[in-house]
């Protein structure tokens, strides 16, 4: 450590130190500045996005109830613009809207879109639970038991277990769909979920 022996030493000093460090220091400076004012600007942004999109989805979602081309052609855009969790939403709303078509095909196509885009693992169990359904009514037995796979939880095993009954049971597995449907009722599953499943067993019998 330095020992000054009076206060011109000191100033002496703080003068030498500012000229040897003085641009580093005022290069820090500035780069500090420079890394608050742009982490300011980057939060405003992501705020600012966030509203926007939200906005947008609002508007896509409720436009698509009146059912126009146009109207459609809108929400695809938009999820397919948006790699978030308002784009996956709006892929869920388009893949019901095709389902409700019969055009099975464009709603699994719109499921993985929003699974793409959402890293929310629970929206993503939704998703990907939809997407299985589709698959099944789709007679890819194979495909919606692979896709159930992915789905993790306990919260998710009944309905997991259901599907996966169905996709058995579609592949004319009987036995391994009862096995589902019975592990089901032992899980944690609601009593209506429940109550299904055990008449899906009950009809196994008939």
């Amino acid at each position: 450590m330095e020992i000054y022996e009076n206060e011109n030493d000191q100033v002496e000093a703080i003068k030498r130190f500012f000229a040897e460090n003085g641009k580093a220091l005022a290069v820090g400076v500035i780069l500090g500045v420079g890394a608050l004012v742009g982490w300011r600007y980057w939060n405003n942004h992501q705020i600012e996005s966030a509203r926007s999109a939200s906005l947008s989805y609002q508007t896509v979602v409720s436009s698509l109830s009146a059912g126009k081309a146009e109207d459609l052609s809108a929400a695809e855009k938009f999820a397919a613009d948006n790699k978030n969790t308002y784009g996956a939403l709006a892929s869920m709303e388009l893949a019901q809207q095709f389902v409700d078509q019969n055009q099975l095909e464009k709603a699994a196509a719109q499921l993985q879109q929003g699974l793409a885009a959402t890293s929310d693992e629970n929206l993503n169990a939704v998703i990907t639970l939809r997407l299985a359904r589709v698959q099944i009514q789709l007679k890819q037995a194979d495909t919606a038991l692979k896709t159930l796979e992915s789905v993790k939880g306990e919260g998710w095993a009944a309905i997991v277990a259901d599907l996966r009954g169905e996709a058995l049971l579609s592949k004319g597995d009987k036995q391994g769909a009862r096995s589902a449907w019975e592990a089901g009722v032992k899980s944690n599953a609601s009593p209506a979920l429940s109550e299904m499943m055990q008449m899906k067993i009950n009809n196994l019998s008939i």
